[in-house]
Parts: structure tokens; C-alpha cells; sequence
């Protein structure tokens, strides 16, 4: 497998470009189902242990830097955009126990994930509760020492497959965010129920139901009543890699531009030879590098601890997928027809670019962060 360098950014770029060029890949057996041999092949690869340092190598467990975990998505995002997805969703689910959970909760689960034995998933969106995440109505029932979950969970990535759930509850009514809870769920709880969902891009989604789903307080998640925080501090860490994610298909889709507009010849000359066609490509080059310097900007923030965390995030975010859904969109323009034909890299791209645009906070909830901050 061969650990990643220690302390040079540069090399460890290098390291992940290569093992995801060599990342053996096929395609998804079931579209919208959990591909657990792709997640065993990013464990061999040692891409997987590298997003949870100290499993490969028997240290501590802790989180990557931010930094990493932006290389890690952008490099594998410009070869295979399952592979990343996969892997960032191991990461979404088991970071909350990594931040904020008991020894015994991040011994139990974040070795398995790193692993790929165990699947993880961040349970937050419910039908009534997306963008206005302090709107959750998922309630948490006094019961004995513990408590019984009630209500229903939605767009939940590797639902229902998941191996275990990090949950987010309401333990007191009225309260909005403060009255939050976060609880380590293990998918065969009784009561627990789901339902896959189908659809736009072939990943793992689906509804989750709770009926009087038992937890105790050995399955909280930090303070009881702040689980809010959980998600937020999970959340600044993710937008950043986001943005990266989305940096990587803009790459993608600006090299494959370069290399069809260079190779067609049309009206006498290669195509990027027309004005209008390498104005639009030098504008695609401009607006991916300006969204890549925005997301190493946030990544640095996070790292150094900076004021500023969370308003980087956001514009890292935001910036970085509407640039990825122009670029991806251009480059369909300049191949014209062709770019729409099913298994086509930017027909597969053109699928996958527009729902980052919505996940872990839409555009306008960046936007909104952004204003606040001002």
C-alpha cells in the first residue's frame, strides 16, 4: 500500500495523482447502491487510510489537514469521480466520531471505515429540514437512560446501505439549534428502516425511517444538546473539499476542451484557432484557477485554525461548483453533439457537476453565510 509522504504537500499531490491514474476502476455493479469492492480497492491503494491518519501506520487517531484532504478529492476527481465520492462520504460520516466522539466510538468505527469493511453516512437532511438545517424534527424521546428516535432522515448519501449512521436529533423542542443531539447509530438497530432513491447521478442515496430507534447515552456524539456543532465543525472541514471535488471535474473537463478543440478542424484551421472558442477556453482556464487558489485559501484557514474558517469555507464552496457547472458546461459546447452521447466523459460529468451546487448547503446558503459575515 506505501504510506504518504509525511510533511511535503507537493509529494503527497504526487503520491495521490499516481495511485488514482492506477486505481483499478470499473464501473458501479448497481447504479445508486454501495460499491463495497471499490471502496476495498481505496484501501489498498492507500488512498482511503490517508484520509484517516494513524490507521495505516498504528499512530493516533486524528483528522487529515484540510489541505490533504482537498488533494486527496481534487486529483481523484480528475480520474474518477465514483472513487472520489466514495471515499469523501467514508470521510463525511465517520469525521463527526473523529472530531468530536469517545475513544470507544472512534475505536469502534473509524479503523473499519479506513478500511472500507464499514460503511459510513452523515444522516443531517430530513423532508422538511434541508437548507434550514435547525429546522430538524427527527424527535428524541426520553426512554430509561437513553432515549428512542422518531421521524424520518432523506438524501442521505450511502443510505440505505450504511453500516452505521452519524444522526442528528432533536432532544429538546423549540430550541432550534441548541436543542440539537448527535448520536453513533449502528445500521442494524431495531426500528431502523430505509430505501434507496434513484437518482440523476448513479451514487448511493436514500430515505431513512426511524421508529423508535434506541440510543443511549454511549451512542451521544460530543455534549448532548450541541450536536449542531458536530455538524458545523464537520461541515467546515467538508465545504473546502467540496470545492475541491468540484475543482477536479472542471480540470477534467477543461483538458478534455484543450485536446478536442485542438484536434477539430473546422472553417480551415483547428478549432481553438477561432477567436470566440480560445476566449471561452482562456476564461474556463481563469475561473478554474481562481476557484482552486479560493479552496487552498479555506483549506489554509482551517489548517492555521483561522478566524475566518467558516466564511472560507463558504466562499470556497460556492465559488468553486457554479465555476465547475460553467466549465463542464462550456467544454459540452465545444464538443457539441458528441459530448452528449451516453458514456462520454463530459455527458458523465455533465451529471455529476450539478448536484454540489446543492449538497452540504446550497449556493444561496453560501451566499447567506457570506452576507452574515460581512
Amino acid at each position: 500500500m506505501g504510506l504518504p509522504p509525511n510533511d511535503d504537500d507537493h509529494e503527497f499531490a504526487r503520491w495521490v495523482a499516481e495511485r488514482a491514474a492506477g486505481l483499478d476502476t470499473v464501473p458501479p455493479r448497481e447504479p445508486g447502491r454501495v460499491d463495497r469492492d471499490l471502496l476495498r480497492r481505496l484501501c489498498a491503494s492507500g488512498l482511503l487510510p490517508a484520509l484517516f491518519p494513524g490507521t495505516a501506520d498504528g499512530g493516533p487517531l486524528r483528522e487529515a489537514p484540510a489541505t490533504r484532504l482537498c488533494l486527496l478529492r481534487e486529483h481523484l476527481a480528475r480520474v474518477d469521480t465514483h472513487a472520489e465520492t466514495a471515499l469523501a462520504l467514508q470521510g463525511l460520516g465517520t469525521y463527526p466520531l473523529l472530531q468530536s466522539g469517545t475513544e470507544r466510538q472512534r475505536r469502534r468505527w473509524v479503523p473499519e471505515a479506513a478500511a472500507g469493511r464499514a460503511v459510513a453516512a452523515f444522516a443531517l437532511t430530513e423532508p422538511d429540514a434541508g437548507s434550514d438545517a435547525a429546522a430538524l424534527a427527527l424527535r428524541a424521546e426520553p426512554f430509561g437512560d437513553g432515549r428512542r428516535l422518531y421521524g424520518e432522515k432523506t438524501w442521505i448519501s450511502n443510505a440505505p446501505d450504511a453500516d452505521f449512521y452519524t444522526v442528528f436529533a432533536r432532544t429538546t423542542p423549540g430550541t432550534r439549534s441548541r436543542g440539537v443531539t448527535a448520536y453513533c447509530v449502528p445500521a442494524d438497530r431495531p426500528g431502523l428502516h430505509g430505501t434507496p432513491l434513484e437518482m440523476l447521478s448513479p451514487h448511493a442515496l436514500g430515505h431513512l425511517v426511524f421508529d423508535g430507534v434506541e440510543v443511549g447515552p454511549e451512542d451521544v456524539i460530543g455534549v448532548p444538546g450541541q450536536g449542531f456543532a458536530v455538524a458545523m465543525r464537520t461541515l467546515d472541514l467538508f465545504r473546502p473539499s467540496v470545492g475541491a471535488f468540484a475543482v477536479g471535474m472542471a480540470r477534467a473537463a477543461l483538458e478534455a476542451a484543450r485536446e478536442h478543440t485542438g484536434d477539430r478542424r473546422a472553417f480551415g484551421g483547428p478549432l481553438s484557432g477561432l477567436q470566440t472558442v480560445a476566449h471561452t477556453l482562456a476564461e474556463m482556464a481563469t475561473r478554474t484557477e481562481a476557484a482552486r487558489l479560493l479552496v487552498y485559501a479555506a483549506a489554509a484557514e482551517y489548517d492555521a485554525d483561522g478566524p475566518e474558517v467558516t466564511l472560507k469555507a463558504a466562499m470556497a464552496k460556492l465559488f468553486a461548483t457554479e465555476t465547475a457547472q460553467y466549465v463542464v458546461d462550456s467544454a459540452v459546447q465545444l464538443h457539441g453533439a458528441r459530448a452528449l452521447r451516453r458514456g462520454h466523459l463530459l455527458e458523465h460529468l455533465y451529471r455529476e457537476v450539478r448536484a454540489p451546487r446543492i449538497y452540504e448547503g446550497a449556493s444561496e446558503v453560501q451566499r447567506q453565510i457570506i452576507a452574515r459575515h460581512m
